[in-house]
């Protein structure tokens, strides 16, 4: 028997490319199957057990996955994932394969995609198409910084001045009343965006406008009964709003697409509950989805 356990151990030490010659006693032997044994199991003796370790994947390993194409700055990737894991685990991937950082990932599948919910969850399926919006760094330096700058000037200015809806050129829109079309309101109240577009206002001429957000385009369409302005989410540059007085579950808001005050576009009677998710989505936030 003693004869065999050498045998059974130099084979092991052969497999494992350790030194053949086994020269010691049965405990000696058992201490170095063991460690054969875990050195086989860490995946240094078979081909099947290195692909697994080389590629990462280990703790992928039998778990169901499901096959995705990444959109990203027209560029597109397949990334096989867990149907498992979570949104931010699939920006984890993103980030791997883009370089776009997950702080600066827009991603959309079916909407906003959350990071807490697993895909299994938002019911995302063998080669469903994910959209990512993002910047890369030097474009945040470039677009974002001026932007915050703007949106602290244009603060400070609102202090000083007296209450919006009491300005001349916007109580002429505001004496009109609400329009009879006026989409209900939820004072104190804070909703995402709706699927449907925002209707039921007015802008500054007086005519009746309505909002869509359009994110997988990263877009904000603005409609009249003339046309539609579709205007990129980046290059608005802030966002100012401010109760109705005497109608404090609507609001006025005005989208600055330049660099001055003269750029904004006024939008009346925005529903209350939708400022928040509004100026969140647009100013790239995204705290309320």
């Amino acid at each position: 028997s003693g004869q065999q356990l050498t045998e059974v151990v130099g084979m092991e030490a052969e497999v494992t490319q350790k030194v053949p010659e086994v020269l010691c006693e049965a405990a000696g032997q058992e201490d170095a199957a063991g460690t054969d044994q875990a050195s086989f199991a860490d995946g240094e003796s078979t081909s099947a057990q290195s692909a697994t370790v080389s590629n990462g994947e280990e703790s992928e390993e039998g778990k169901e996955m499901v096959e995705v194409k990444i959109i990203w700055n027209k560029n597109k990737y397949d990334l096989k994932i867990p149907l498992d894991g979570t949104g931010a685990k699939l920006k984890e991937k993103i980030h791997t394969l883009t370089g776009l950082p997950p702080a600066m990932q827009k991603v959309m599948y079916k909407g906003l995609l959350p990071e807490d919910k697993t895909l299994r969850e938002i019911k995302v399926t063998n080669g469903a198409k994910i959209m990512v919006v993002g910047s890369t760094i030097n474009d945040v330096l470039a677009v974002n910084t001026p932007k915050e700058v703007i949106q602290q000037e244009v603060k400070a200015e609102e202090n000083k001045k007296e209450p919006l809806c009491r300005q001349k050129q916007h109580r002429k829109v505001l004496d009109k009343g609400k329009p009879e079309d006026v989409m209900p309101s939820v004072k104190g109240a804070k909703e995402r965006l709706p699927t449907v577009p925002l209707s039921g206002m007015y802008n500054k001429s007086g005519g009746k406008v309505r909002l869509t957000f359009k994110l997988e385009q990263d877009q904000l369409w603005i409609g009249t009964k003339e046309r539609t302005e579709k205007i990129p989410m980046g290059s608005i540059k802030n966002v100012v709003t401010e109760p109705i007085e005497g109608h404090e579950d609507y609001h006025m808001m005005a989208f600055q697409l330049g660099p001055t005050e003269a750029s904004q576009y006024w939008v009346y009677w925005v529903p209350a509950q939708f400022v928040d998710a509004i100026k969140d989505t647009v100013l790239g936030k995204w705290q309320y989805f």
